[in-house]
């Protein structure tokens, strides 16, 4: 058996969800496909793809071992692509994921600069706030804010994602400011509406800890609409201080309840995250490196 043959027949029959259409992806007959993945099923002595007249569909092995086909073509390739040129250089396409205001703000305009420096790179970003599934993804590298909630993941830390509540001069005079977290409660709130878990602010001060079910006019999905909402006095916001900087060193909009941290006290960080079969992906490992070295501590913002 062409192992090589068999892995390029089982990736294309997953990603075209069908024999037929993998056999006309890879130009050769339906029967050769469907052969060539009985073949692999067999040496592993594993079913990978559960088949059926309506669709098919990857078992919990085929699952894994897909992930592990796909960067075993992907490395060959690029192997083989260095060896041809003889650069030795990182090249072929990368795909990557960035949450929405941060990529725009931060990384977006880093990537001219990234592609001058390896220009056999063919990147493939996507911006979303939503959680990818790196592998159904077909994600390389992807940055997250927040907690990483699986150990599945290889994290190299870029930043911080502290956040502080905020609000405008227009606001404050016309509202007052509030001195506790409890006053909070008779104040306009602008939350994230990713879950119902956004509108419960919790702080801490001195070993204690006070949980709100804040309320306000304006739920968004995205943190640049509430910090426009917030900088025309429509409410108070919780933000991260990435998005803030320059408008609470300015004076557009002021921290408020300075001696009480918002909680949880690791609200999580900014995370590169890829899967550990990535590892030894030369393309990952610069892209990584790049955002290490641009970002350096410039990301451990505090809002002082």
């Amino acid at each position: 058996m062409d192992i090589f043959n068999a892995l390029t027949s089982f990736v294309a029959v997953v990603n075209e969800g069908a024999f037929s259409r993998a056999a006309r992806k890879l130009g050769v007959a339906t029967s050769s496909v469907t052969r060539q993945v009985d073949s692999l099923e067999q040496h592993l002595n594993a079913l990978l793809i559960n088949r059926s007249t309506r669709r098919l569909t990857l078992t919990d092995v085929g699952m894994d071992y897909y992930d592990s086909a796909v960067q075993i073509i992907q490395d060959l390739s690029e192997a083989n692509a260095n060896v041809t040129t003889g650069s030795g250089k990182p090249r072929g396409p990368l795909r990557v994921n960035l949450p929405v205001a941060f990529g725009e703000l931060h990384i977006a305009p880093k990537l001219p600069k990234f592609l001058k420096l390896y220009p056999d790179i063919e990147l493939d970003v996507t911006f979303t706030d939503e959680i990818v599934n790196l592998t159904e993804d077909r994600t390389d590298v992807a940055v997250r804010l927040g907690q990483i909630e699986t150990t599945s993941l290889i994290a190299r830390r870029i930043g911080s994602n502290q956040r502080v509540v905020c609000a405008s001069q227009e606001y404050i005079q016309q509202h007052g400011e509030p001195k506790q977290p409890i006053d909070l409660l008779s104040h306009n709130c602008l939350t994230f509406n990713y879950s119902r878990s956004a509108r419960f602010w919790t702080f801490q001060k001195e070993g204690a800890a006070e949980k709100l079910r804040i309320r306000g006019n304006l739920r968004a999905n995205n943190s640049i609409a509430l910090k426009a909402a917030v900088q025309e006095g429509v409410g108070i916001g919780l933000l991260p201080v990435w998005l803030l900087k320059e408008d609470l060193r300015s004076g557009i909009l002021r921290q408020l309840l300075h001696s009480w941290q918002v909680a949880p006290t690791a609200p999580g960080d900014v995370h590169a995250i890829y899967l550990p079969s990535r590892r030894g992906s030369t393309k990952v490992r610069v892209f990584v490196d790049f955002l290490l070295s641009e970002f350096g501590s410039s990301l451990d913002w505090s809002s002082s």
